[in-house]
């Protein structure tokens, strides 16, 4: 089961750390409406960009949660020899870590959606003449939704050209991205519990097996060392290094 366990958290893991690659490349690319600096140089850019919880949340966050539990699928690092209950407590708390970044990429994309893009759109003035200034066109749009209306892409937003297709299409990545990563981590905090779980009772099973076949004490403090002492790898067909020798 344990083995099942870690298996589990190396695909988690590297599932995770692609999406969090995506998120932030999704947040960069809204810095850069039409892969043009000009709005960023100006202060131009919406606020939920500014925010860029696909940089730390979606992004750095999911990052190094999912490196933490790569590294404990693969028993690399300083979960080498760590027994299943600290590896898989600290695969609980990295997921935990990778929620929290993906819920709040989650809200700011679900709200910058709701919201619409940043950009320039005319405004009628008081002389009956037109003008336009910066600010969100869509957000108080009650009577229309932008998001089914694709006339409105075009006929709103003045600059920049394209901002409602870009706005629309990063932000919808971010939004899918996290969902994703939410439910890979529901998925790997299940497989942590189960861990946790199994290896605990694999452990009690295994001790009570070595003192029936005479080779330890009562539940001693570390019974591997005593193993290796007496020679049981070579000796016993069953207790092999897969077996004990990493189930602690």
């Amino acid at each position: 089961m344990m083995a099942c366990s870690r298996s589990c958290s190396r695909i988690l893991g590297v599932s995770l750390g692609l999406s969090a690659q995506l998120a932030a490349g999704a947040n960069l690319a809204l810095f850069f409406p039409d892969w043009e600096v000009t709005s960023l140089k100006n202060g131009l850019i919406g606020k939920h960009a500014l925010r860029g919880s696909g940089l730390w949340g979606g992004g750095l966050m999911v990052l190094l949660a999912s490196i933490l539990i790569s590294l404990i699928g693969w028993r690399r690092g300083c979960f080498r020899n760590s027994g299943p209950c600290k590896s898989m407590l600290v695969s609980m708390l990295a997921s935990c870590l990778a929620f929290l970044g993906a819920f709040v990429c989650f809200i700011t994309s679900g709200a910058a959606l709701k919201n619409g893009p940043f950009c320039r759109f005319g405004v009628s003035s008081s002389n009956k003449t037109q003008a336009s200034k910066y600010g969100y066109p869509f957000k108080d749009l009650n009577d229309r939704n932008y998001l089914y209306d694709h006339f409105l892409w075009d006929s709103v937003c003045i600059e920049p050209s394209r901002a409602v297709i870009w706005h629309v299409t990063f932000f919808s990545t971010l939004l899918g991205v996290s969902v994703l990563q939410i439910i890979l981590v529901l998925v790997q905090l299940i497989n942590s519990f189960l861990g946790l779980f199994c290896g605990f009772f694999e452990k009690r099973e295994i001790q009570k097996a070595l003192i029936q076949w005479g080779l330890l004490e009562e539940y001693p403090g570390d019974f591997q060392t005593l193993v290796l002492k007496n020679g049981v790898w070579n000796t016993h067909p069953f207790i092999t290094y897969g077996k004990v020798g990493r189930a602690f």
